[in-house]
């Protein structure tokens, strides 16, 4: 996987949780997630997260059905 076939995928889709993008290329959550990093810290990706329906509050949810990923440009 590199920068621009993720940059081609979140495009495409618009926004994207960690767990799909990883699912998607086959790889860890922690490499997407570094990756994805580069994207945000040049103003093309916005990260947010996701309030589980318990508020969040049990901290069982895994991150990365709750870390959403959006293409900004």
């Amino acid at each position: 996987m590199i920068l621009s076939e993720m940059r081609d995928y979140l495009r495409g889709r618009g926004q994207a949780t960690l767990g799909d993008i990883a699912l998607h290329f086959d790889s860890d959550p922690e490499a997407v997630r570094g990756m994805l990093e580069l994207w945000v810290r040049k103003g093309k990706v916005e990260r947010s997260t996701l309030m589980p329906a318990c508020g969040g509050s049990c901290k069982q949810c895994d991150m990365a059905s709750t870390v959403v990923y959006r293409w900004l440009s």
